[in-house]
């Protein structure tokens, strides 16, 4: 049985029938046309821990950081606007996880039902250990004792990072190069995929994971947040998302 559900619709939601730019409408402070009160409008993030808006070196863009390059940091950034989980959407976004030859520990694309301050613990927590009414996809980058590698995805569910409900290797480097990733959620089949690829012109988006789940059921509410959590430990990164959309399946 599934817990409390919020209603089937909500003020202030996003409905995944429209693209929602969510960086681009910070940097620009305009009213995207995804939202549904425009004379309501305010940015479309919630960043928590050591999360911040930067400008990307030599650009114009903005990006989130997740962790800045410290130890034991952690990090959340959610969008305001929710998802309706009983329709199919995805989430497109480009990460690069770089500080030297080593680092640690990676990132997760989540969707949550916790609430826009939700953060979790730090190291091999991801930013999301604890946050309990969630699924995760992992982007990893350090090997825990749980880990079948140092270059894995992962997806988890109720914010335990030492169990995974499906894993895989990574097919392109996690750590020191930007990647692509879209994460798509089929609400009628009730299937969760991931598809990465390099940033490298022409570069082949391949599929990593294929799990199936009922978002609404597994979280507990048909509208939830979604966004991004990242931390360190012993090891350190700079954790960066830009490019980030939201939106109804292009497939």
């Amino acid at each position: 049985m599934r817990s409390t559900r919020a209603p089937r619709t909500a003020r202030g939601g996003l409905l995944a029938s429209a693209l929602l730019a969510i960086v681009a409408a910070v940097n620009t402070g305009g009213s995207p046309a995804a939202i549904a009160d425009p004379d309501e409008y305010k940015p479309p993030l919630a960043l928590n821990g050591t999360a911040s808006l930067m400008w990307r070196a030599g650009d114009d863009e903005r990006v989130i950081r997740l962790t800045d390059g410290g130890y034991k940091q952690t990090g959340s950034a959610w969008s305001t606007l929710r998802v309706t989980l009983e329709r199919s959407f995805e989430s497109t976004f480009t990460a690069h996880i770089r500080n030297g030859k080593a680092g640690a520990d990676g990132i997760a694309f989540l969707i949550q039902g916790e609430g826009p301050r939700a953060l979790g613990g730090w190291g091999g927590g991801l930013g999301y250990r604890g946050i309990g009414r969630s699924v995760a996809v992992e982007f990893d980058t350090y090997q825990n004792s749980s880990d079948p590698s140092s270059n894995h995805l992962a997806v988890v569910f109720g914010g335990h990072p030492d169990k995974h409900a499906a894993q895989a290797p990574s097919p392109v480097p996690l750590y020191g190069k930007p990647f692509r990733a879209r994460v798509k959620y089929d609400a009628g089949r009730e299937r969760l995929t991931v598809h990465v690829r390099s940033t490298t012109e022409g570069a082949p988006e391949k599929l990593v994971l294929n799990q199936k789940v009922d978002l609404a059921d597994r979280i507990g509410t048909d509208i939830a947040w979604v966004g991004f959590t990242g931390a360190t430990g012993e090891l350190t990164a700079r954790q960066d998302i830009y490019q980030w959309s939201v939106g109804s399946p292009k497939d």
